[in-house]
């Protein structure tokens, strides 16, 4: 079947995400249909090829087909497909959860999965609000989140949500959270630099907690980077200040790594770089390489020790049916043991270095602002007053070859951690065409 055959029908009977589904049908937005995938590379049917620079909504990190993940899922395919994991247990989820412990220096050494980003941080959110239930602490039913703060779509990730293209719609559903000021480093003024940035939030933050602190059950962030806010970047600073604080008040701190854990940011966990640890992280996306569905909360003893009871009620009563897959397990312990035995923060340190220097160009553009880099995301706001900038940038990169999907003005980039220098090359390269076609 050709490209429009797969186009027609999937318009007819596929509702797509994040989408107005008049855009398919008017052109605004292309429908691309997908046949295949190799390394950094999509294909569709009539063999057209689009460059995956933003990994798949962030979640390929070593290519589309990689051979050891392949090997891995189809040796696990023959073995175990799913079980149960109420009551059952198996190789892959002991062998996942004993790794990410060892990860984190056991500190957080008990694991509870699911399937997707936004069904770890409600169950981050749970786990919090019944740990202080079970402490007798029933009134710290509150959270916090950062001003412009995106943890997922479904309700209770959008009470903790600050963007409003995705909140505003559903508002008398949710129980909001609070907000406190982001410590987004373009908020410098003259002279200042990210870390003053970092202090004058944290002091916020402070004023706020001293406040509310008896009502709240956690303060939940992204580390370092705010991602569909905008790829708001920050300094560890923060992280250092607001672990302190969190202490200091009582209050649970949920790190939300969907996006930046697995060395998105330059090390595996982004909350490393402050030297800290949460009392809950949150993983997805990239855990299994972008293979297979499968989220993860990791958590202290102290949380988990607060449910060790009796009574039913004080046990953590949630469940996914998917929950531990034996597949998605193999994808991601075949996705660790790629970071164990091939140098990837090495690597992705040199290509990072090198595709900044790469992108000076676009970095320099007139309407460029703000162009800003962590690890292996790079973002810069352009300074247009086009509503319908994001879709014009998007085709024009199509056109040319790049997937690549703005979150408003910002553009960004996060490539696959396989790029080589060819692929680099072009896509710095075409992207700058993209811009100026798109601001034309």
């Amino acid at each position: 079947m050709t490209n429009p055959d797969w186009l027609d029908r999937s318009r007819a009977a596929v509702w797509h995400p994040c989408t107005q589904m008049k855009h398919h049908d008017t052109g605004a937005l292309p429908l691309i249909p997908i046949a295949r995938g190799r390394g950094a590379w999509l294909y569709d049917f009539e063999d057209r090829r689009y460059l995956d620079a933003v990994s798949s909504w962030w979640v390929n990190l070593f290519g589309h087909a990689n051979p050891r993940i392949n090997a891995a899922v189809r040796d696990q395919l023959e073995q175990l497909e799913q079980v149960i994991l109420a009551g059952f247990t198996h190789a892959p989820v002991v062998e996942l959860s004993e790794w990410l412990s060892a990860l984190t220096q056991g500190q957080l050494g008990h694991c509870f999965y699911a399937s997707d980003g936004s069904s770890a941080v409600e169950i981050a959110l749970k786990m919090s609000f019944h740990y202080w239930r079970n402490h007798g602490r029933p009134e710290k039913n509150r959270f916090v989140c950062l001003s412009g703060s995106y943890h997922g779509e479904t309700l209770g990730t959008l009470g903790v949500g600050d963007v409003g293209l995705y909140r505003d719609a559903y508002a008398p559903l949710l129980r909001p959270a609070a907000t406190v000021p982001s410590p987004d480093a373009r908020q410098a003024a003259p002279g200042e630099t990210a870390v003053d940035v970092a202090r004058h939030a944290a002091l916020q933050l402070d004023a706020f907690l001293a406040e509310r602190h008896a009502e709240l059950a956690a303060f939940i962030v992204e580390p370092l980077v705010q991602g569909a806010g905008g790829m708001v970047m920050y300094d560890p600073d923060y992280l250092r200040r607001a672990r302190a604080l969190c202490d200091r008040y009582g209050v649970h701190l949920i790190c939300d790594e969907i996006m930046v854990g697995f060395g998105r940011t330059g090390t595996l966990f982004a909350h490393e770089q402050a030297g800290i640890r949460p009392d809950f992280l949150c993983l997805s996306k990239g855990l299994t390489g972008g293979y297979l569905p499968l989220s993860v909360v990791m958590t202290t003893d102290e949380v988990y020790d607060a449910f060790y009871d009796d009574a039913v009620t004080r046990g953590f009563l949630h469940s996914h049916s998917y929950t531990g897959n034996p597949l998605a397990c193999r994808a991601a312990l075949a996705t660790l043991d790629i970071f164990a035995e091939e140098g990837v923060l090495e690597r992705n340190r040199h290509f990072a270095r090198r595709f900044t220097a790469l992108l000076a160009p676009l970095a320099k553009h007139p309407q460029v602002r703000h162009f800003r880099h962590c690890g292996m995301i790079w973002a810069a706001d352009i300074d247009t007053p086009d509503p319908d900038f994001r879709l014009r940038f998007y085709r024009e990169a199509l056109q040319r070859e790049l997937l690549l999907r703005p979150l408003g003005t910002t553009v960004y980039f996060m490539p696959p951690y396989i790029l080589d220098e060819e692929d680099a090359i072009l896509l710095a390269e075409r992207a700058a065409e993209a811009l100026d076609a798109a601001l034309a």
